[in-house]
């Protein structure tokens, strides 16, 4: 359907190359994007964007740490000649840190305050930083689209991941902020939104939810008996949500937090 289309759009995603990164990429330029990726690991973006184009997929990528402003003025500037403008930015890159996770036998007083810092950087400024940077290539366009990243730790704290769930729960009112903020300043053509995901089994939480025999640990059992639907998600359970969010279908939303989390925020325990 046509009111489903990303064809044609040109759309910048952070942190592409991990699991969900790589499904969200390969996804939207099966239908039809122009994908930009932006990474700090020249050898995973290159074979992102040559996996992408031998599915005969539209991609690039430019070099650049989300954390860093030099590299995203730099990485803004090279799109800018290339591309002149973008329509959606897809703030992915995130992720946690062993040291700002309280295990069971810790309590905050193990916590490392640089790893807290670090983690806040990584989610937060790694939202914000490339927002700031490459929102003039939407304003060039006359409207814009930016979709991040938040957790059902944002809403709903959970034990342990202290520094995750902080970072979150700032996505989630940044989100906010950006969508008032840019309608007054730009009008109705720009729309910010976040996608919440429940559990999915990616390199950063598999280690916490899965024992290394791949049997749950105590904490995926909590998870999946919290989760109506029973299981984790996959990742191609993001596609449907995401595709909405970077179409006209959803043109007249903006502001809101999307959980796709199989019911897991729905669910009280009784």
């Amino acid at each position: 359907m046509k009111l489903f289309s990303v064809k044609n759009k040109k759309i910048i995603i952070t942190g592409a190359t991990g699991v969900l990164g790589t499904t969200i990429s390969q996804h939207l330029a099966r239908e039809g994007a122009q994908i930009i990726i932006i990474g700090r690991t020249a050898s995973k973006i290159e074979h992102l964007v040559e996996e992408i184009r031998e599915l005969g997929g539209k991609a690039d990528a430019f070099l650049a740490d989300v954390t860093s402003e030099n590299h995203l003025i730099q990485a803004a500037a090279q799109i800018q000649k290339r591309y002149k403008k973008i329509d959606i930015l897809i703030n992915l890159a995130g992720g946690n840190m062993p040291e700002a996770v309280v295990r069971p036998d810790q309590t905050i007083a193990d916590l490392s305050a640089d790893a807290m810092k670090k983690v806040m950087d990584l989610n937060y400024q790694g939202t914000f930083l490339p927002t700031k940077h490459f929102l003039p290539l939407m304003l060039a366009n006359g409207s814009g689209n930016i979709i991040n990243i938040s957790s059902m730790a944002a809403s709903r704290p959970m034990t342990r991941v202290a520094g995750y769930a902080s970072a979150k729960a700032a996505i989630d009112n940044l989100t906010k902020w950006l969508a008032v903020e840019l309608n007054h300043k730009h009008g109705p053509d720009f729309r910010v939104n976040a996608i919440a995901p429940g559990f999915f089994l990616t390199e950063q939480n598999r280690s916490l939810l899965t024992e290394i025999d791949g049997k749950l640990t105590q904490r995926g059992q909590q998870i999946i008996q919290h989760t109506p639907m029973g299981r984790f998600g996959n990742p191609d359970d993001l596609m449907g949500t995401l595709q909405w969010l970077c179409s006209d279908a959803s043109r007249f939303v903006t502001g809101t937090i999307i959980p796709v989390d199989g019911g897991f925020s729905a669910y009280s325990g009784v």
